[in-house]
C-alpha cells in the first residue's frame, strides 16, 4: 500500500492514536512539521490541483485552435479532434476536482485534529500549570478557533500550487501565441500579486490583536458563567456582565479594524485582475486587427485573461490562510510550551508483580493485597491528602512523602503503569458531556452488562431513569442535569468499571442518604473483596463492611483493626475514645446507623424497580437533597 493511501486511511480514523511531538521553535517550524506528517495526502491533493488547473489552462488554447481550424477548413477532422480533446479535458478536470476536494478536506481535518489533540494532551499533562500561565479562554480558543485556522492553510495549498503550475503553462502558451502577450502575462500577474501582498502585514497585525481580544472575551465569559451563583450571592453579577459587555465591544472594534485591510484586499482582488484582463484583451484586439494574431488566438487571449483571475484569487486566499495560520500557530505554541507542573519523569524501575502492597511511608498507611480498607481521620482533608498521594499526581510535591508499590517508589515507575493499576476517585466528581455509557466506560472495555452491573453496585438506577434513553442518553456539560448525589454515584460506577488493581475512593457516599449509603457500602465491599481497596470515610455504615479500618492522627497511622475492635477499645482506651469522636459525628445524622441497617435488612425493592425520587432510589440526599 502506498504512503498516500495509508495516510488517507489514517485520516478516516480520526482522532489520531499519536499526534506526535511538534517543534516549539516558532509557527513556521510547527506548520512545516504538520505538513511533513501528512505529506502523502498533501501530495495527492497537490497532484489533483495541478491536474485541474492544467486542464483549465489548456482549454482556451484548444478553443482557439478549434476556431481557427473551423474558419480555415470548416467542419472536418481537425475541428472534431479539438472538440474531443476539450471533452476529455473537461471530464479529467471534473474527476480531479472531485477527488482533490476530498483530499483538501482530509488535509484540513487532519491538521486541525492534530493541533486539537496536542492542545488537549498538553492541558491534561500540565495540570494546574496551564491555568497559572494562560487564561482559560486562550486554551479554549486554541481548540475552538486556532486549530481550524491551522488546518485551513493545508486545504488551500493544493489550489495555490495548481495555480502556480497553471500560471507557468499559460505563460508558455501565450509566448507561443505572441511574445508581447506572453511578456504581459509574465510581468503583469506577479505585479498584481505583489500589490496584494502589501496588505498582508497590516492584516496579520490586526488579526493578531483581534485574536488577543477574542481570547480575553472567552476567558471573561467562562469565568462569569462558572461563578454565576457566587456573583449573584455577592451582588456582583452586573459588574461582571458590564466587563463582558466592554470586552465584547473591544472585540467588535478589533474586528472592524481587521475588516478595513480585508475589504481593500477583497476589492483589489477583483479590481487588479480585471484591469489585467482589460489590458491583455485590448492589446490582443489591436494585434488581431493588425493581423498579427488570428481570431482564434484572440479568443485564446481573452480566455487566458479571464482564467488568470482564478490563480490570482487563489494566491490571495493562500496569503490570507497563511496569515491566519501563522497567528493561530503562535497561539497554539503558547499553550504547547506550558511545562507540566507535576514533575513527572520517565519510569526507571521495573513494574512490581500484581498483588504488591501499596505503602505511604510518611503516614504508615498500608494497603495489602485483596483487602478492603477504610481510612479515618479527625481531619478529612488530612486523610484525603494521603489518598491522593497514593495516585502519584505530583512527583515534585510528593517527593517528601514517598509512596511505594511493592517496595518501588511510585515516582520511579512508568506513569502509564501507575495509572493502569492505581485509580483514585476524588471527593468532587468531574463528569463530562456525552453519552452516559461513554462517561462510565472510560477505558472502553466494558460490555453493556458490565455497565448495568456497575450502575447497580453504585445504586444509580435512578440515573438511568432521569437521563433520556438511559445508557445511550446524553449527559450535559459537567452532568448538570443530575443532582449532587447522582453525580457522585455515576463517578463511583465509573471508578468501579476501571477494575483497577488498587482502587482509592475518597468520600464516595458523602452526598447520599443513609439508606442508599448502607446499600452501597454492602455492595461495594462484596464487589471489591479480593482486590485492594481504600475508602476514605468516617461513616459507620461503610466502616462496618470493610476488612480493616486505619485511624490516622496528624498525618500518622495510630491504630488499625476492624470497626468493632476500634470501638470496643482493642487498640486502647485513648484510641477508642478518639475513634468514637470521629465516627460519632456521622452517627448523629437524621437517620441512625441502626435504623439504616434495619432498613437494609428488610425486603427492600431492587433499585431498578424503584420510582425516581423515592428514598429507595437514593435520590434523597443529605441536607435536603442539595449538592455535596
Amino acid at each position: 500500500m502506498s504512503v498516500a493511501a495509508r495516510n488517507v486511511r489514517r485520516v478516516r480514523s480520526l482522532p489520531l492514536a499519536d499526534p506526535g511531538t511538534p517543534p516549539l521553535r516558532g509557527p513556521v517550524a510547527y506548520l512545516w512539521w504538520i505538513a511533513r506528517r501528512q505529506w502523502g495526502i498533501l501530495l495527492a491533493a497537490v497532484l489533483c490541483g495541478v491536474v485541474v488547473f492544467a486542464c483549465q489552462a489548456f482549454l482556451p488554447y484548444l478553443t482557439g485552435q478549434a476556431i481557427d481550424d473551423g474558419l480555415a477548413n470548416g467542419f472536418g477532422p481537425g475541428l472534431f479532434r479539438a472538440t474531443g480533446l476539450l471533452l476529455v479535458l473537461g471530464l479529467v478536470s471534473a474527476a480531479a476536482g472531485a477527488f482533490g476536494h476530498r483530499y483538501d478536506v482530509q488535509n484540513w481535518l487532519r491538521a486541525a485534529f492534530t493541533t486539537s489533540q496536542l492542545v488537549g494532551r498538553t492541558a491534561a499533562r500540565s495540570g494546574p500549570a496551564i491555568t497559572a500561565e494562560l487564561p482559560t479562554g486562550e486554551v479554549v480558543s486554541a481548540v475552538a478557533n486556532d486549530a481550524l485556522r491551522v488546518g485551513e492553510v493545508y486545504a488551500t495549498l493544493a489550489r495555490f500550487v495548481g495555480s502556480l503550475v497553471a500560471y507557468g503553462a499559460v505563460a508558455v502558451l501565450m509566448l507561443r501565441v505572441s511574445v508581447p502577450l506572453g511578456v504581459i502575462v509574465l510581468v503583469g500577474l506577479p505585479t498584481v500579486a505583489a500589490v496584494l501582498g502589501l496588505l498582508v502585514k497590516p492584516l496579520q497585525r490586526r488579526q493578531a490583536a483581534q485574536r488577543e481580544a477574542s481570547g480575553r472575551l472567552t476567558t471573561l465569559g467562562a469565568d462569569t458563567v462558572s461563578g454565576l451563583r457566587i456573583l449573584r450571592g455577592i451582588g456582583g453579577e452586573e459588574v461582571f456582565t458590564g466587563r463582558y459587555r466592554q470586552q465584547s465591544q473591544l472585540v467588535r472594534r478589533r474586528g472592524e479594524e481587521v475588516a478595513v485591510p480585508q475589504s481593500w484586499l477583497d476589492a483589489l482582488q477583483v479590481l487588479l485582475p480585471g484591469l489585467f484582463v482589460v489590458a491583455l484583451v485590448w492589446v490582443g484586439a489591436h494585434m488581431a486587427l493588425e493581423g498579427t494574431i488570428t481570431p482564434g488566438e484572440l479568443v485564446t487571449t481573452y480566455g487566458y485573461a479571464a482564467f488568470l483571475a482564478w490563480p490570482v484569487q487563489n494566491a490571495t486566499m493562500m496569503l490570507q490562510a497563511t496569515t491566519r495560520a501563522v497567528v493561530a500557530a503562535r497561539k497554539v505554541l503558547a499553550v504547547l510550551r506550558v511545562v507540566p507542573s507535576t514533575g513527572a519523569r520517565p519510569g526507571t524501575a521495573a513494574v512490581p508483580p500484581p498483588g504488591s502492597p501499596l505503602v505511604d511511608e510518611v503516614s504508615g498507611v498500608t494497603l495489602e493485597h485483596g483487602r478492603v480498607v477504610a481510612l479515618v481521620s479527625a481531619d478529612p482533608d488530612e486523610s484525603a491528602r494521603i489518598a491522593t498521594r497514593l495516585g502519584r499526581f505530583d512527583d515534585e510535591a510528593e517527593a517528601a512523602t514517598p509512596v511505594r508499590l511493592g517496595g518501588v517508589l511510585l515516582a520511579d515507575l512508568p506513569k502509564d503503569a501507575v495509572r493502569e493499576r492505581v485509580v483514585v476517585a476524588e471527593a468532587m466528581p468531574h463528569l463530562f458531556s456525552g453519552p452516559l455509557a461513554g462517561e462510565l466506560d472510560v477505558r472502553g472495555a466494558a460490555t453493556r452488562d458490565d455497565l448495568l452491573e456497575a450502575v447497580a453496585l453504585a445504586d444509580a438506577h435512578d440515573v438511568l431513569d432521569s437521563v433520556p434513553d438511559g445508557l445511550d442518553g446524553e449527559l450535559p456539560e459537567k452532568g448538570r442535569s443530575l443532582s449532587g448525589g447522582q453525580r457522585q454515584r455515576v463517578a463511583l460506577a465509573r471508578a468501579l468499571l476501571t477494575r483497577a488493581e488498587v482502587l482509592v475512593l475518597v468520600e464516595p457516599t458523602s452526598a447520599v442518604d443513609a439508606h442508599t449509603e448502607a446499600r452501597i457500602a454492602a455492595r461495594l465491599a462484596d464487589a471489591r473483596r479480593g482486590r485492594t481497596t481504600l475508602v476514605v470515610t468516617a461513616s459507620p455504615l461503610v466502616l462496618d463492611h470493610v476488612d480493616e479500618v486505619q485511624l490516622v492522627r496528624d498525618g500518622v497511622l495510630v491504630a488499625r483493626g476492624t470497626h468493632a475492635e476500634l470501638l470496643d477499645g482493642a487498640a486502647g482506651r485513648a484510641v477508642a475514645a478518639e475513634y468514637r469522636r470521629v465516627v460519632g459525628r456521622r452517627m448523629d445524622d437524621d437517620t441512625s446507623v441502626e435504623e439504616a441497617f434495619e432498613v437494609q435488612d428488610e425486603s427492600v425493592p431492587e433499585p431498578a424497580l424503584a420510582r425516581p425520587g423515592s428514598p429507595e432510589c437514593g435520590t434523597d440526599e443529605k441536607h435536603g437533597g442539595g449538592e455535596a
